[in-house]
């Protein structure tokens, strides 16, 4: 029995507070969320602005400017999102913050960037999705696997794929050839070899019948017809006509497009921006865009002028 001495009281008298108190006690919480958000958003910008690059073999990330920000020092590395970036040490991966610190320990066979605050990651021959905090929330469980988008993720169990919701719970029974991320409300999905959108219900909106297509960005997707690609709207209305060899997904406005075996950039109604010159390219983030002559790779600016200079 504990000493009445040593025992810790508890007051039954209400706990008043007067117009001063609160008054502070509201500042104090308005100051802490203002910190709070400050700090997410610093991080969020700073992981908008940094590029993944190659140097004598070893992956560092880049400024806009082109300033080395991370010095290269992983195998292989992925975008920033959220804050975070997948990195490659030896054969795992981990995630590192936009200092370039280890947030995550490497331990996973593979990884992907966050996305609606998870990420997937692989351990062995099956999928799952783990928090900021490297704790699985989705235990591996999947045959295969996309990114959170719009509160789904595509996943594939007994070779058929559906949708799951941030619980790990089945939204979309699996039941297509093949799934991609959800964007702009809706899903490409694949049935009978041709590819088409559902939105979250799991309804088509737009039937299949492209050879390929792209996810919608910006109200605009990519779509093969027979061997040559342009864009739709979310009503399955060709906007830009079929007339690229290749075509990739929106980003920041633009779109990157094959003419032949040269890749440029377009805007959203179809003109080019950058004039196809480049042996291959990636999406913008955040203003700038990935691309390659030959099998040197460099970084461009809107305007196509290069911050980070072709390098091999």
């Amino acid at each position: 029995m504990v000493p009445e001495a040593d025992r810790v009281g508890v007051t039954r008298r209400p706990v008043l507070v007067g117009k001063k108190n609160l008054a502070v006690a509201i500042a104090v919480l308005v100051l802490l969320l203002l910190i709070v958000f400050v700090i997410a958003a610093t991080a969020s910008s700073r992981s908008a602005g940094l590029y993944p690059v190659h140097v004598n073999g070893k992956v560092g990330y880049i400024d806009k400017s082109g300033k080395m920000e991370i010095q290269p020092q992983f195998d292989q590395a992925g975008q920033f999102e959220d804050g975070y970036a997948p990195v490659q040490m030896g054969r795992s991966w981990g995630y590192i913050d936009t200092h370039g610190k280890l947030a995550i320990t490497p331990q996973f066979d593979m990884a992907d960037p966050f996305s609606d605050g998870l990420a997937m990651v692989g351990l062995g021959p099956r999928i799952g999705y783990i928090d900021k905090s490297g704790k699985y929330m989705i235990n591996p469980q999947f045959e295969g696997a996309g990114g959170f988008g719009d509160g789904l993720a595509p996943v594939m169990q007994n070779g058929r794929w559906g949708f799951i919701d941030k619980n790990g719970k089945i939204a979309i029974n699996p039941q297509f050839e093949e799934a991609g991320n959800f964007s702009d409300g809706l899903a490409l999905v694949r049935m009978a070899g041709k590819f088409g959108y559902i939105d979250k219900s799991g309804k088509f909106v737009i039937n299949p019948q492209f050879v390929s297509a792209g996810e919608f960005n910006d109200g605009r997707a990519a779509v093969r017809v027979s061997d040559k690609s342009g864009y739709i709207d979310k009503s399955g209305k060709l906007v830009i006509n079929l007339q690229f060899d290749n075509a990739g997904d929106f980003s920041d406005g633009l779109a990157m497009v094959a003419v032949g075996k040269k890749f440029g950039y377009i805007d959203k109604d179809g003109k080019f921006v950058i004039n196809p010159q480049f042996d291959d390219a990636g999406s913008f983030t955040a203003g700038l865009a990935p691309v390659w002559v030959g099998d040197r790779e460099g970084y461009i600016n809107k305007d196509g002028k290069y911050i980070w200079n072709p390098t091999t």
